[in-house]
């Protein structure tokens, strides 16, 4: 039993076809206990974070589901209404929520309309300059914006089999924390907000660590969002620090953040931008950041050939294209408090209840094979 950050790095990197010389692991989403289970791209592993939020929030699952579907929906018609999005099409929750012929279930509890946006071909840019600069290429109506500081971190729980909470993320708020420390203001004082909006979980937990709640008037996409506006292959995030920088320079906001992140909630930035001036200066910040930029716990410990009884923390179904369920894949804890992965067992009724029921802390059998390295697990 082993710490999945200690794995040696060559033996994850060579599975997923990255060089043995490569000089990081960035390219590295996923441990290799979770790509021997099914869960290796965004698509796959951000649906778990979404069964542990519904769980978290007590609702059934159609409520829930029309909870997110309805955020979604705002998100999709802010897109609709900018100029450069990729998808212009307003979506209703139902519509979002529910599966059909052009929206197809892709991982539990996420249909297509539910996940981010990648075929599309944008492109943005930021000209730094001078505020002498600004003032002479402004026109007579705009403003220059400033940027008033930022923060990095990254999650000392690097994998999401290593991650303790499925619902929270400590390095996002340090790094938010670490934006409105430099720029001296309070997320009281923010006029909007882009938070990162690869899949619906990720506009959940920025919120949660934020404090922003279901009621705040203030607008949490500029674009729209990678599921409507345009996707990550895309640096999505320039495009609402372009727009973010548009809307102050017309004088719509005064002060803005807008929230990145890298992986499975792995790495993550936020940035402050402002028509006013700065008035403490960001020498040194981002280099301090890259110095130390680890937050939260220690990773989970991780049996990765777990036998017997364990507890079921959070999972997804992943669906084939013609709507059938392929797999299922269950993240837990067994007895003795280590994190396990699993495959589901190809069972109609097994696939049937758990999207379809609240299975979080319901207890599965483990049985694992040596020769695959797959743990499967049973009702």
């Amino acid at each position: 039993m082993r710490r999945l950050s200690d794995t040696p790095k060559p033996e994850s990197a060579l599975l997923q076809g990255i060089p043995e010389t490569y000089a990081n692991d960035d390219a590295i989403g996923a441990a290799l206990v979770e790509t021997l289970h099914g869960i290796q791209h965004p698509m796959q592993g951000f649906p778990l974070f979404e069964t542990a939020l519904w769980h978290a929030s007590g609702l059934p699952l159609s409520a829930y589901l029309e909870k997110i579907g309805t955020m979604w929906s705002q998100f999709s018609r802010v897109a609709a209404g900018h100029p450069y999005a990729w998808v212009r099409t307003p979506r209703t929750a139902h519509e979002i929520i529910t599966p059909s012929l052009d929206n197809r279930p892709v991982a539990f509890p996420y249909t297509k309309f539910m996940n981010a946006f990648i075929t599309v071909d944008q492109a943005a840019a930021v000209i730094l300059m001078s505020e002498k600069a600004a003032r002479a290429c402004c026109k007579k109506d705009h403003q220059p914006v400033y940027f008033l500081g930022g923060g990095y971190a990254r999650d000392r729980q690097r994998f999401m089999v290593e991650k303790s909470d499925f619902t929270v993320s400590v390095p996002l708020k340090t790094a938010l924390d670490k934006a409105l420390d430099r720029a001296g203001l309070t997320l009281d004082q923010m006029d909007c907000f882009d938070f990162y909006s690869c899949f619906p979980c990720a506009v959940s937990i920025a919120k949660k660590m934020t404090g922003v709640s279901d009621n705040d008037p203030r607008p949490l996409t500029l674009t729209g969002g990678l599921g409507f506006f345009g996707g990550p292959g895309n640096n999505y995030n320039l495009h609402a620090v372009a727009t973010l920088a548009e809307q102050i320079a017309t004088g719509r906001y005064r002060t803005g953040l807008v929230t990145a992140l890298g992986w499975f909630m792995y790495k993550h930035a936020a940035g402050i931008y402002s028509s006013r001036r700065p008035e403490k200066s960001l020498a040194g910040t981002s280099a301090a950041d890259h110095e130390n930029p680890l937050a939260g716990f220690d990773p989970v410990p991780v049996d990765e050939a777990p036998t017997g009884k364990g507890i079921i923390e959070t999972y997804t179904i992943v669906y084939r294209p013609d709507h059938t369920p392929a797999y299922g894949v269950i993240y837990g804890r067994t007895r003795q408090g280590l994190r396990f992965v699993a495959r589901t067992s190809d069972d109609p009724d097994l696939f049937a209840a758990l999207s379809g029921k609240d299975m979080v802390g319901r207890t599965v059998r483990l049985t694992h094979d040596t020769i695959t390295k797959i743990t499967t697990a049973y009702l």
